[in-house]
């Protein structure tokens, strides 16, 4: 029993040590999914603003229009959207 115990001592910090090694690259290197860092994203996020209590606006840039969302916890609406940057409402 004593030999027992002596070996997980030994191995459960030894096993916790690997683990927590092993999150740490990851989050270090941010190694993802292969192939995925040479793929360009077709929706970009330029710019969140929190405007209250879970609701923000954010514009984001899709297909070369400029799009202005409202973000709230009931979802998503298109506020307005231009391809020249200066927003005129929908």
């Amino acid at each position: 029993m004593l030999e027992y115990l002596l070996r997980m001592m030994l191995l459960l910090p030894l096993v916790g040590g690997l683990a927590f090694g092993s999150l740490w690259l990851m989050k270090r290197f941010q190694l993802g999914i292969p192939g995925s860092a040479t793929q360009t994203r077709s929706v970009q996020i330029i710019e969140i603003l929190p405007v209250g209590a879970g609701s923000k606006l954010a514009v984001v840039e899709f297909g070369g229009k400029q799009h202005l969302l409202s973000i709230n916890r009931n979802g998503v609406v298109p506020i307005a959207s231009d391809d020249r940057g200066d927003f005129d409402a929908d």
